[in-house]
């Protein structure tokens, strides 16, 4: 199989994800240095007030060994009670980040190490001889694990909240717009174009996926240096995050003499597809986390309007540097003499704001703190967004406020639910 770059994609994917790989290095540096610790302390003479009977290394080393076990038993336990959690209550989508936590896998990392170096010295402890320095290196490997389990259990308490995993959704979808805008805007950047764009020729032929999934990530600068060397067009035909299906077209190319056959194979190569979307590229996916917990929360079973929100805050950051930032631009800054080589398309201002804000209206729209957020977050973006994108804003206002005389046409609180409110309802109100 070629080593192409979706492959590449999907196996750092694969690595950042896995609970399993970097607790295994460090289950295999532990015995690796037991072993050579060994040799070490063969060499080495120690003070008097370093060294230990062979009855107390054995004790302590043992205690060292049945501790690690059981605090790797624990963070197991914990981590499972946050998934139980995360997929109760917030969404399973929330999961791709919360495996991906480093300090999760540092601690397993850290206590399967002490655990196989200590078990390797306890092997080797005998009358004769005691492995004084590698005792005292157990030890201190020992707090560090139960040092590591304290920060991963403070901070797993506190991402359970459903405001704290919506600011770390947030977060990374702001982080990814910003990457993709800085790509975008490089001289070798394809072109990105929002909505839909019609190719000045018919097809020179079509690249198509030999798989199902979805469109996790593409090599945009490779796909440039493929199009400049042979002087083509090539044309996308999903956004990242679409689910395509086998034999569905990936790639048009426009022009050029390359063999369709060997361009086939190496143009596939360059669109990585997967089971699920992913954030790295697909900023919009952190949207759809992000209403999705606000739908958990406003759901009946659950009734916590708070909750929802807590997660319009941080959904209304998103959407304002999404608003404010001017995409059909990007591509016109390179200049008259620059040549279209790739055009990428992606999504519109009009489709980030209606996937943050239509299933939010539908399902809190009789939640009075729902509707003033909502309310509030609007005219905040319809003052802030780029001047083209207001009139999308005063649509999602019109649509709020026919959704509000339609719930609370009969209630008393119509008056309250036709307002804006930054904290939903308690706070103040515009006069």
């Amino acid at each position: 199989m070629d080593v192409t770059w979706g492959v590449l994609f999907r196996l750092r994917q694969y690595l950042k994800g896995s609970l399993w790989v970097l607790p295994l290095l460090g289950g295999l540096i532990g015995t690796l240095a037991g072993s050579a610790w060994l040799f070490v302390d063969r060499s080495v003479e120690v003070p008097a007030y370093w060294q230990y009977s062979a009855s107390t290394a054995g004790t302590l080393l043992a205690a060292i060994v049945g501790a690690s076990a059981a605090l790797t038993g624990f963070v197991v336990t914990v981590a499972v009670l946050v998934v139980q959690m995360a997929t109760g209550t917030f969404s399973a989508r929330y999961l791709r980040l919360w495996y991906r936590d480093r300090l999760l896998r540092a601690t397993l990392a850290v206590l399967i190490g002490t655990l196989t170096f200590a078990f390797q010295l306890l092997r080797r402890v005998e009358s004769d001889f005691v492995p004084n320095t590698g005792v005292t290196i157990a030890g201190a490997l020992m707090g560090a694990g139960l040092l590591l389990f304290i920060l991963f259990l403070d901070r797993s308490i506190k991402r359970m909240r459903p405001v704290a995993v919506a600011a770390l959704v947030a977060g990374a979808g702001r982080k990814a717009f910003q990457q993709a805008v800085r790509a975008a805007s490089e001289p070798d950047a394809p072109d990105v174009l929002p909505g839909g764009w019609a190719p000045p020729s018919e097809a020179t032929f079509v690249v198509r996926s030999d798989r199902a999934g979805a469109v996790q990530a593409i090599d945009a600068r490779g796909l440039v240096r493929w199009a400049q060397r042979h002087e083509c067009l090539l044309v996308l035909q999903h956004v990242v995050g679409d689910f395509v299906s086998t034999g569905a077209p990936l790639v048009e190319v426009h022009g050029g003499a390359a063999d369709p056959r060997v361009a086939d194979r190496r143009l596939r190569g360059m669109v990585a597809l997967g089971v699920e979307r992913t954030i790295e590229q697909d900023p919009a996916f952190a949207v759809r986390v992000m209403v999705d917990i606000a739908n958990k929360a406003l759901s009946a079973a659950i009734n916590d309007p708070t909750t929802a929100v807590q997660v319009i805050d941080h959904l209304g950051e998103t959407l304002h540097l999404i608003g404010t930032t001017d995409l059909e631009g990007l591509s016109a800054q390179r200049g008259p003499g620059h040549v279209q080589r790739v055009i990428v398309p992606t999504r519109r201002w009009e489709e980030f704001l209606a996937l943050g804000v239509t299933e939010i209206r539908y399902y809190g729209g009789s939640a009075i703190q729902v509707v003033r957020r909502l309310h509030a977050m609007l005219e905040e973006l319809q003052e802030a967004v780029l001047p083209e994108h207001r009139a999308a804003v005063a649509d999602e206002l019109a649509r709020l406020q026919k959704t509000v005389e339609m719930r609370f046409a009969d209630s008393a609180d119509l008056d309250r639910a036709r307002v804006a409110g930054r904290q939903g309802i308690g706070g103040p109100t515009a006069a």
